[in-house]
C-alpha cells in the first residue's frame, strides 16, 4: 500500500520563495563595492555622485542652521551681523570662482579642489567641537551639530574617494590625484592658520566652502555622467 503524500500547497512554495529571495537580496546588499568584485553589489558611478551630492547638502543644511544658531547665542548685536571681512584659513586654495569658470577647469583639478577643501577642513571642526562644548550658552543640541559637521566631512572625503576611485577605473581621470584625499597631505589644514580665526569666522568660511563642495559634485557630474539627472 503506497503512502500517501499530500500536495504541497501553493501558498507555502509562495512564502519559502518570497522568503528566501529576502535573504539573498539582503546578502547582496550587505557588501558594496565601487569595483565589482566577487560578492560585492555593483555600484554605478552615477550612484556613486548622487550619494556625495546628498550628503554635500545634508553636511551644507547643518553648517547652516548651526551658523544661525551661533548669531542668536554670541551675536546679540545686529551692528555685528553680516561683516564683509572675514578670514578664512581655505583662502590659500585656489577655486574657481562661479559656475561657468568651475565648469571650464579640468576634471582633475575640480576633484583636487574638492578634496582639498575636505581635508582643510577636518582638524578645525574637530577644534570647534571641543570649544563648543565648553560654552553652556551654546545647547547639547548644537554642540552635538558640531560634532556632527565634523563627521560629515569625514565620512565625505571617503565617499569622494570612492567616486575618484571609480574614475580612475574607467580612465576618466589620472592616477596622479590618489594622494590627496589622505590627511597627511601637504594642504592648508597642516597649516596653523585655521587656529587665528574667531568661531563665528570659522562657521562662516565653513558654510561657504561646503556650499562650494556641493555645487563643484554637482558640476563635476553633469560633466562626466550628464544623462543622469542633469
Amino acid at each position: 500500500m503506497s503512502a500517501h503524500i499530500r500536495p504541497v500547497s501553493p501558498v507555502f512554495v509562495v512564502l519559502v520563495c518570497l522568503a528566501f529571495c529576502s535573504r539573498l537580496s539582503s546578502m547582496k546588499a550587505a557588501s558594496i563595492c565601487t569595483n565589482g568584485q566577487t560578492g560585492c553589489h555593483f555600484i554605478s558611478l552615477a550612484n556613486l555622485f548622487d550619494r556625495v551630492i546628498q550628503h554635500s547638502a545634508r553636511m551644507h543644511g547643518i553648517s547652516n542652521d548651526l551658523h544661525s544658531e551661533f548669531e542668536l547665542y554670541f551675536l546679540p548685536s545686529k551692528n555685528q551681523i553680516g561683516r564683509v571681512s572675514h578670514n578664512c584659513h581655505t583662502s590659500t586654495i585656489l577655486t574657481p570662482n562661479g559656475k561657468e569658470n568651475a565648469q571650464r577647469i579640468a576634471r582633475e583639478e575640480l576633484t583636487e579642489v574638492i578634496l582639498k577643501l575636505l581635508v582643510a577642513w577636518r582638524d578645525p571642526l574637530w577644534h570647534f567641537h571641543q570649544d563648543m562644548a565648553q560654552h553652556h550658552e551654546f545647547n547639547n543640541f548644537s554642540s552635538n551639530k558640531s560634532l556632527e559637521m565634523s563627521d560629515m566631512v569625514h565620512e565625505l572625503r571617503k565617499g569622494v574617494q570612492k567616486v575618484v576611485e571609480k574614475m580612475q577605473m574607467l580612465g576618466i581621470i589620472s592616477t596622479s590625484i590618489g594622494n590627496l584625499g589622505t590627511p597627511e597631505a601637504l594642504l592648508a589644514s597642516n597649516s596653523a592658520e585655521w587656529r587665528l580665526m574667531n568661531d563665528y569666522d570659522l562657521l562662516y568660511c565653513f558654510r561657504r566652502d561646503s556650499n562650494k563642495i556641493q555645487h563643484y559634485l554637482k558640476i563635476l557630474k553633469c560633466r562626466i555622467v550628464p544623462e543622469n539627472g542633469c
